[in-house]
């Protein structure tokens, strides 16, 4: 062990090793002396080193960078969009999602409910917002904190075949439970939700003809309601 130790000189010098290896090699460091002159000449020779590879910056450095600062256009932080509902979205969501339960002739339920939670006791929650999906499509979730409830409204998301499915998924601390299957032959589907106090995400994945037990791949719709 002493002859291995003798050669963390280098790695000991330039921080490179573990919390471990530290520890045995200061310990050493105080029975060797070859390797403490060895670590301390490393050192020096670093130090020297770096000093000898650093320059000023030209003058005309900083301005010109912040000069293009100015020029460089922001971009907003990737939060979810939440707004809340006026009197106008209210009945215009209202429209759209009774055209969706007519395509869709039924809406399915999320959660472990046995009956929809229904639309009007969402959209006329003092606290219902509205939060757009991430996604091909259009999608957008109407929340209720307070009543713990949502409905979900999606459009124009792709064409799937005869073979698949979108499913939805319900995802919080205790991983991702299942929301149920959207209509596939409906160009808008609609989807009244009991929704759980920990859930934190809406994703919406394509699954195999009938649904899986958990989602066999990444979502291809997203909802935030962080």
């Amino acid at each position: 062990m002493t002859a291995e130790l003798h050669t963390l000189t280098g790695a000991y010098a330039l921080d490179a090793v573990s919390g471990a290896e530290r520890a045995e090699f200061e310990r050493h460091l105080g029975r060797c002396a070859a390797c403490r002159q060895e670590v301390a000449e490393l050192r020096a020779t670093g130090a020297r080193l770096a000093v000898a590879a650093a320059v000023d910056p030209p003058p005309e450095l900083k301005p010109a960078v912040l000069a293009a600062v100015a020029r460089i256009r922001r971009l907003p932080p990737k939060v979810p969009v939440v707004r809340r509902l006026s009197r106008a979205k209210t009945w215009q969501l209202r429209i759209s999602l009774a055209g969706a339960a007519a395509a869709a002739a039924a809406a399915v339920v999320f959660g472990v409910a046995t009956t929809p939670a229904p639309v009007d006791s969402v959209l006329d929650a003092p606290d219902a917002a509205a939060i757009q999906g991430v996604g091909p499509g259009h999608a957008t979730l109407v929340v209720s904190r307070s009543r713990n409830q949502a409905v979900l409204l999606a459009s124009d998301l792709p064409a799937l075949d005869t073979g698949h499915v979108y499913q939805v998924w319900l995802i919080g601390v205790r991983g991702a439970r299942s929301a149920g299957l959207m209509a596939a032959e409906a160009s808008q589907r609609m989807l009244v939700a009991e929704l759980p106090p920990d859930v934190d995400r809406i994703g919406i994945t394509v699954e195999p003809a009938g649904g899986s037990p958990g989602p066999t791949g990444p979502a291809i719709t997203r909802i935030s309601l962080a």
